[in-house]
């Protein structure tokens, strides 16, 4: 059975009502370099964005998802992007916002949640997730969700002046 609901939060669609939050974190230059964002977003754009959320996976390549508490508070995102159906792989992506929300789980719950939808309902072989050599936290949460290490790519992102490393995790279902 598939479901988007853990013990203690669940993954939801996007909705209308997620605009502040979206644009938030959308325009918090300290995780532009997760995104590889340059610019701000406008709450138009995002708007639009939204509008255009419902639109199916093997349309758009691509879904993101709220991870909620219980108590309907968004707590960050998860998302799955570069959907290749043709060869059964797709990125993932995550986002605990909530500074209070960190370190307690969600994440790890939400990234559970994802790979188990990944496989079983899309019947993904593979996820993959590029993670700067610097965050520790994203390294730790994704090994621990039993993705390797499969490559170093040097010199890779252009962050504040200086080049940074990044690594390619990959999750392959055996």
């Amino acid at each position: 059975m598939i479901t988007l609901k853990g013990e203690h939060i669940y993954l939801r669609a996007l909705e209308p009502e997620d605009l502040e939050f979206i644009h938030t974190i959308e325009n918090d230059e300290t995780i532009w370099e997760i995104s590889n964002t340059q610019t701000p977003y406008s709450k138009y754009l995002i708007k639009q964005y939204l509008e255009q959320a419902h639109k199916d996976i093997f349309e758009v390549k691509q879904l993101r998802l709220v991870i909620s508490s219980y108590k309907n508070e968004p707590l960050g995102l998860i998302d799955i992007f570069d959907f290749d159906f043709k060869n059964k792989r797709a990125g993932v992506g995550l986002l605990v916002n909530n500074p209070n929300a960190r370190n307690k789980g969600y994440g790890s719950e939400a990234l559970g949640l994802l790979i188990n939808y990944c496989f079983k309902y899309l019947d993904l072989h593979q996820l993959y997730c590029n993670i700067s050599e610097e965050n520790e936290a994203s390294i730790n949460l994704f090994s621990k969700q039993g993705f390797k290490q499969i490559g170093l790519k040097e010199e890779w992102n252009y962050v504040n002046g200086s080049y940074k490393n990044e690594y390619l995790f990959q999750l392959i279902n055996n």
